[in-house]
């Protein structure tokens, strides 16, 4: 999988933005306009691996969000907050959107980008989410960017081998420390919860001391916190 992804990495071909409009349109264009921009969307919902193009097992969307620290959080506000950046299917695909992001090292207060399959939105009221939840790891600043990108390489690449469970990923950007977490469908199943956190620490080259914390997106929903009250792991 990594030969795969590493050969494509500087493929920076094509454009991920091709529904940009075209400025200020004529009276008689505007039902036109609405129209073809009806879709449009509908297009882009149905995302296809091109020709020649090397297809995901799963479409994927990132997302992103941002905001002021020390403000309650409904899950209406932040539903609200969370950006969809865009959705695709293939390698070339992902490395077109990729490239053109901020490294998650270089984003600035409290900021987010999630990865998750298409369909499943990054919360966790989501029907894929809410009997689920997350492995948390807090890392000090300067090691996010590159986490990050051998978290989500090895997501997209199936390495985890758990099947349907992974939802998705997040990295976490805060102030004294930044975290990244994947989101995994069923809680309860131990043995496959215990499989992605190996196979975390194995991606991510972690020392064997390095401390995991899983999170119940349940309980995460009482008390309105995604990384506080976790249950700990060595």
């Amino acid at each position: 999988m990594n030969n795969k992804f590493d050969a494509l990495k500087d493929d920076d071909s094509g454009d991920h933005d091709q529904n940009e409009e075209n400025g200020a349109q004529k009276d008689g264009e505007k039902e036109k306009t609405e129209r073809d921009k009806s879709q449009s969307s509908s297009k882009r919902k149905a995302v296809v691996p091109g020709p020649a193009e090397h297809p995901l097992q799963y479409n994927y969307t990132f997302w992103y969000s941002r905001r002021t620290p020390g403000r309650p959080t409904s899950s209406q506000s932040y539903e609200q907050n969370v950006k969809q950046i865009g959705t695709f299917a293939s390698v070339e695909q992902f490395w077109r959107f990729y490239s053109h992001m901020v490294r998650p090292g270089d984003l600035t207060g409290h900021s987010d980008f999630h990865l998750f399959k298409e369909g499943i939105k990054p919360m966790w009221e989501d029907d894929a989410n809410k009997n689920g939840g997350k492995w948390i790891i807090r890392l000090r600043k300067g090691l996010a960017s590159r986490c990050w990108e051998n978290l989500i390489l090895a997501m997209l690449g199936e390495q985890f081998m758990v099947g349907e469970e992974i939802c998705g990923a997040v990295v976490s950007v805060r102030f004294q420390e930044d975290i990244i977490s994947i989101w995994n469908k069923t809680a309860s199943d131990q043995a496959t919860t215990a499989r992605i956190r190996d196979t975390l620490r194995r991606v991510l080259n972690l020392p064997p001391n390095t401390i995991m914390e899983y999170k119940t997106h349940t309980d995460s929903i009482k008390d309105n916190s995604s990384f506080r009250n976790t249950k700990i792991t060595l």
